[in-house]
């Protein structure tokens, strides 16, 4: 293979695994026959527009239904609405929440609240659920949120950890979505994007019990260093903050199902692969840790592999974090990580690799043109030191954005309305041929 070939075999395999955990492929067969009241849809996240979308379509035209029992709304992040008619499509911000999260969220209680008991509310989550409705508690402002959102996405903390403060912080997370409809039954239908797919992280669990408790808020903060404000204290203090726990009552007529996980497009991607004769080694499904470390790591297996006679794919999901250490760095945990792998296999012949969101954004602004990740091989190092470039400069900034955008190596693929967390594909053996 050539160095463009490599590239877009590793570019085919992440756009297969996309492809899987669309709401087109994964909503329809799990949506319920309509009830004799009305349909009403409340979705959430990078897939909520598409999921809307997708909903609408199937009662509109399998069931007939017209704007009088198919109603709702759906909150997604700038740049991934899709056409719809009865069910109402708004924009906010991600990772950090904005005013219209704000007035989506409150929006989505008051429909839910409205719900009768010959209604289905009809629950589409997808990761970026947890900025895109957020409903502060009781005392707490939107900006008080969005500095504590902000101040623990620095910290490196997993998205768990960050999910169980957001969940004791709302007035819609942690099963508090499902106290607002109830009595009114509630199928939830959930796109993971979460290590292990646990219902309670994915969205922060907006319609199933919490296991999590405000002490255990509280003990996340501290962990990651993150001094709350002392709004956000007195909230975690709060015992009516507390979020419903299994048995309550707003759980009786509810059910939740995950359609579609980050295991589904790691097998896409390992079909794509050895369709093409790589052999795959999958390092891991639910890789958590620190990107440039994790980085490390799979470089010295892929040090490991050179010689081996035959193209190998180490192949990996789960979520990555970076703990921030620069100052105004770009990027995010697949860039940040592609970046690792330029250092630490500099010289290193015959190599390729993909890292990158499937919701098509690593990291960034929360805009719509911002990167899924990067695409890198052996050239990458060479591109950059021709430019006077140092990877690890770069590396010690956090400003992998930057040095891809003077290599060429960004990954673009625009809002992909769907989130089944990252994909990473490092291609080893190869002869390799004169950097591009």
């Amino acid at each position: 293979m050539t160095p463009d070939e490599r590239r877009a075999l590793l570019r085919r395999a992440f756009d297969a695994g996309v492809a899987a955990a669309h709401p087109a492929i994964c909503i329809p067969p799990h949506l319920p026959e309509p009830p004799k009241g009305r349909v009403i849809v409340l979705a959430a996240g990078k897939g909520g527009g598409a999921c809307a979308e997708v909903a609408e379509a199937f009662y509109r035209e399998k069931h007939g239904l017209g704007p009088d029992r198919l109603t709702g709304l759906a909150v997604t992040r700038h740049g991934h609405a899709r056409p719809t008619e009865f069910i109402k499509v708004v924009e906010a911000g991600h990772p950090v929440p904005d005013a219209a999260g704000l007035q989506g969220a409150a929006d989505t209680i008051a429909i839910a609240e409205e719900a009768g008991p010959d209604d289905l509310v009809l629950a589409l989550i997808t990761g970026g659920g947890s900025a895109n409705w957020v409903a502060p508690a009781e005392g707490l402002d939107l900006a008080v949120k969005q500095a504590t959102t902000k101040a623990l996405l620095r910290s490196g903390a997993p998205i768990d950890a960050i999910n169980t403060v957001r969940k004791h912080l709302s007035k819609i997370k942690g099963g508090r979505l499902a106290r607002a409809a109830h009595p009114a039954r509630l199928v939830a239908l959930a796109i993971s994007d979460v290590p292990r797919d646990d219902p309670s992280v994915i969205a922060s669990g907006p319609t199933v019990p919490d296991p999590s408790t405000l002490a255990d808020a509280r003990a996340a903060l501290e962990r990651f260093k993150v001094e709350p404000h002392p709004d956000v204290a007195k909230a975690l203090n709060d015992p009516a903050n507390e979020s419903p726990k299994p048995g309550d009552a707003a759980f009786e007529n509810t059910s939740f199902t995950v359609v579609s996980r980050p295991a589904d497009a790691l097998k896409a991607v390992i079909e794509t692969l050895e369709q093409a004769g790589v052999e795959v080694r999958v390092v891991g499904a639910d890789i958590e840790g620190e990107a440039r470390e994790v980085a490390a790591e799979h470089a010295a297996l892929a040090r490991a592999i050179v010689g081996n006679g035959h193209p190998v794919a180490l192949v990996s999901g789960g979520e990555l974090t970076v703990t921030i250490r620069g100052k105004g760095g770009r990027g995010g945990p697949n860039q940040e990580y592609a970046l690792a792998l330029v250092k630490e296999l500099a010289g290193t012949p015959g190599w390729a690799a993909l890292a990158g969101d499937t919701d098509g954004a690593d990291g960034g602004g929360g805009a719509p043109t911002d990167p899924a990740g990067a695409v890198v091989d052996a050239g990458s190092y060479e591109r950059a030191r021709a430019k006077g470039m140092d990877a690890v400069v770069f590396l010690n900034g956090n400003d992998s954005t930057g040095f891809f955008e003077e290599t060429g190596d960004l990954l673009n693929t625009g809002p992909t309305c769907t989130n089944v967390n990252d994909l990473r594909i490092l291609l080893v053996d190869i002869p390799d041929e004169a950097p591009r």
